[in-house]
């Protein structure tokens, strides 16, 4: 491949549209997962009482939202790899064919 080919792959509108539809979920999820992050590191610091609170036995909020942050990792990788086969995938491939095909 040349530098020309992947130039121009770089600069079709499909390549724009791809970086658009990736932009769009990966930022504002991002964020939102700071955000949380952030969220439970200030309560764990700031908010000992409440986060001392026992629901059930020996288990307290701040377990239960220190273990929500590994569900939320789990539950974020699926629903990006869901968004990625369908609105990714398709453009990425058409991409791809395109480069390797010459555009054919």
């Amino acid at each position: 491949m040349d530098a020309e080919t992947w130039a121009a792959a770089q600069s079709s509108p499909e390549f724009a549209q791809l970086r658009k539809r990736l932009r769009n979920f990966v930022f504002p999820v991002s964020a939102l997962f700071l955000v949380w992050y952030l969220v439970y590191v200030l309560l764990a610091d700031y908010a000992h009482g409440f986060m001392s609170i026992k629901l059930v036995g020996n288990i307290n909020v701040g377990l239960v939202l220190g273990l929500l942050q590994f569900v939320s990792t789990f539950v974020i990788t699926t629903w990006y790899v869901r968004y990625a086969n369908k609105n990714l995938d398709p453009v990425a491939e058409q991409i791809r064919d395109n480069v390797e095909g010459g555009g054919k």
